[in-house]
């Protein structure tokens, strides 16, 4: 007789990494390439090359030339004239679609599109979240809101099935939550400082900043996300300009960045608003009434630190909260953050580039499920 066993618990076995076509695996690595070359396709091809003398990434059957003409059929490349008659090969836009979801994916883990993409706060009432929790209809709500499960139910137990009637009373309304939508304006330090020290900086930021993007799109598309860099200024770039941001012989103009990000908000309408700010130097420069910058790399000049603090409690007073996150760990430049996120009443986050994504991520998540007073 043939006897049947049933096996339960855990099986252990070596890790099989998931099966990738060769165009697949060095996809990934361009992809990374890319972004720390800020679009430079040339250098980033130059980079892989030596990756794969190193680290034999491709075969006989399948070269690197084989893996450029693969992306210009996949529509990764576009071929470009210069005035000058040169040819020369860009991403696309569909390069820089794939780069934001590898960052969204390297930073906040695999988050799939969302149906409706507002945030919820905590207040019962008129709106779209499901609680789970019923109440009896009053005047006024609407027709979709009632529970024809519930109601029907309350019917048979009030009239009996034999003689069926539905009346107002028999009727219940599933509570459901309040959505809220955000508007958040991410500032990036592009001061020289940032590629200082043999460290990268702005390299984490950037992904942080595709990520982000990345993620109110597919996820929050009714929520809004401004970015701006500051160096001696502050400009808004577009998301799709991201993979090509670089530093610059700027100074750190905090000032104008911050001027600019009210600026954005002012022009929402939703309620909830928020400034998340990534930088790793102190404020060093000021653009003065006549044009003239004001500059002092040395320590911090009160002239300058007075006047970010006035724009930290000018936010304050629009009920806009101000997240630093702040990538140096030197003493008074903590003191000053510190000094600064008490003039807003804001946060600050002390860190390194390891975990700025996830920081951000949390943080975003966080703020988007309580309402900010307007």
């Amino acid at each position: 007789m043939r006897k049947n066993s049933i096996r339960s618990g855990f099986l252990f076995k070596t890790y099989q990494a998931p099966s990738q076509t060769p165009f697949e695996t060095l996809f990934e690595i361009f992809k990374e390439l890319i972004t720390h070359t800020s679009g430079d396709f040339d250098e980033a091809i130059d980079w892989l090359r030596e990756l794969d003398k190193e680290y034999q990434l491709t075969t006989p059957d399948y070269t690197i030339e084989d893996f450029i003409e693969d992306l210009k059929k996949k529509g990764y490349l576009r071929e470009e004239i210069d005035p000058d008659g040169n040819g020369s090969l860009a991403i696309t836009a569909k390069t820089e679609r794939a780069i934001r979801q590898q960052a969204l994916n390297q930073i906040f883990g695999n988050i799939s599109r969302s149906g409706q993409g507002n945030h919820k706060s905590k207040r019962a009432g008129m709106g779209d979240e499901h609680t789970g929790d019923f109440r009896e209809y009053q005047y006024g709500d609407a027709l979709d809101k009632v529970s024809i499960t519930e109601s029907l139910k309350n019917a048979q137990i009030n009239h009996g099935i034999s003689d069926f009637t539905l009346n107002e009373n028999d009727l219940v309304v599933e509570e459901t939550l309040h959505k809220s939508q955000m508007s958040t304006v991410l500032m990036i330090d592009i001061s020289h400082s940032m590629i200082l020290y043999g460290e990268d900086r702005i390299t984490p930021a950037k992904k942080v900043a595709m990520a982000l993007a990345e993620l109110i799109i597919t996820r929050y598309p009714k929520d809004t996300l401004d970015i701006l860099v500051f160096g001696n200024d502050a400009w808004p770039i577009a998301i799709k300009d991201l993979p090509y941001l670089k530093v610059g012989p700027y100074h750190t103009n905090t000032v104008a960045g911050l001027e600019l990000a009210l600026d954005l908000l002012r022009r929402k309408r939703q309620t909830n608003k928020q400034i998340f700010m990534i930088t790793d130097g102190k404020p060093s420069c000021l653009r003065l009434p006549n044009g003239e910058y004001f500059k002092d790399s040395f320590g911090l000049n009160k002239r300058i630190t007075n006047k970010c603090y006035m724009m930290a409690q000018q936010a304050r007073r629009l009920h806009i909260p101000i997240t630093t996150f702040m990538i140096a760990k030197d003493n008074y430049l903590m003191q000053f953050v510190r000094e600064f996120t008490y003039a807003n009443q804001g946060k600050a986050f002390y860190t390194g580039l390891k975990g700025l994504g996830e920081m951000i991520f949390e943080d975003y998540e966080t703020n988007r499920k309580k309402r900010i007073r307007s």
